[in-house]
């Protein structure tokens, strides 16, 4: 395993709008599992964000479920789909083009927060970004994550080639220490979200609140 603590993906637009050209959606169109299967931390009709969206999957299968949903990417090719998939759902999703350091954070303003595989971040600007999702977070409020851990290397099923973007449970659990971690989970599985993360993965799952007063 080598430490690639420098690496980047250079130009994230211009990467991803190339990953998502096409008619297919390269992660499918079904949600992620951990998310799918935690959605009960958040209240009925809440207001949730999802952080780097991309074609939309996750975003449109919560407004299936009856949240409100904001999302935003990078990617305009990618917000395209994420748009035309919310279309044939029927469903309304507030989509935003946008990176992490440009988006509108708002404080206190969600119910819920999902991060998905947001892994394309490395440290610096993780840190910024892990600051932002706490900060937007309501009092009650809770985050769902999921990532790839750094045995994912191994694998190569899905996720950066980075060992510097990878998460474990000591990197989370310090990133997010304002919140209360309800679950930490560090496992592995078979994920088959469409070309982009298939086969044996080396996953971690969080789910944290922010206390009911804000420090």
């Amino acid at each position: 395993m080598t430490d690639t603590a420098s690496g980047t993906f250079g130009d994230a637009a211009a990467t991803w709008n190339r990953r998502f050209e096409g008619d297919g959606f390269l992660f499918g169109t079904e949600p992620n599992v951990w998310l799918s299967e935690h959605i009960d931390v958040w209240p009925t009709g809440g207001r949730i964000l999802c952080v780097a969206d991309g074609e939309g999957r996750n975003s449109v299968w919560l407004a299936r479920k009856g949240f409100i949903v904001d999302a935003f990417d990078i990617a305009e090719a990618g917000v395209a789909k994420a748009y035309r998939l919310a279309a044939r759902a029927g469903v309304t999703v507030s989509f935003t083009v946008a990176d992490c350091d440009e988006y509108p954070w708002q404080l206190s303003a969600y119910d819920g927060v999902a991060a998905i595989f947001v892994q394309f971040a490395a440290p610096e600007q993780r840190r910024r970004l892990f600051n932002r999702i706490a900060a937007s977070l309501k009092p009650g409020g809770a985050l769902i994550l999921q990532g790839y851990t750094p045995k994912q290397l191994e694998y190569g099923t899905g996720g950066p080639p980075f060992l510097s973007h990878l998460y474990t449970a000591e990197l989370l659990r310090a990133a997010f220490s304002e919140l209360d971690v309800l679950e930490l989970s560090e496992y592995e599985a078979d994920v088959n979200e469409g070309s982009g993360h298939k086969g044996r993965s080396a996953l971690i799952g969080m789910v944290a609140r922010r206390g009911q007063k804000l420090t």
